[in-house]
């Protein structure tokens, strides 16, 4: 049970400090005549987010790894890795899709 709680604990803190990390970075969302501009400015806000989401499972994946080794459990290990990897993708889908478009 005290396991339990100290796990519990310590994902409480892990979610805290990467909840405190994505609004200490803000994306200020200017309005201009032109609607191109409006758009960019949306689709630039938007594309922060999926980058903070993407920040999230890094560091969800980077825990999962590190209680994996401490247990032994190669399943987890390899759920921590997916996450790991997916996070890395989410977070740069932007430059990803700016490749794939040659925009």
């Amino acid at each position: 049970m005290k396991k339990r709680i100290c796990v519990l604990g310590k994902k409480v803190v892990l979610a805290a400090a990467v909840m405190a990390a994505v609004f200490m970075t803000t994306t200020t969302a200017l309005a201009a005549d032109d609607p191109l501009q409006v758009v960019n400015n949306l689709s630039d806000f938007i594309f922060g987010m999926i980058r903070a989401i993407g920040v999230i499972l890094v560091g969800f994946g980077i825990v999962q790894i590190g209680m994996s080794l401490k247990s032994h459990d190669p399943s987890q290990r390899s759920n921590g890795f997916l996450t790991f990897f997916g996070g890395i993708v989410i977070m740069f889908a932007k430059e990803i899709l700016t490749l794939i478009t040659g925009g």
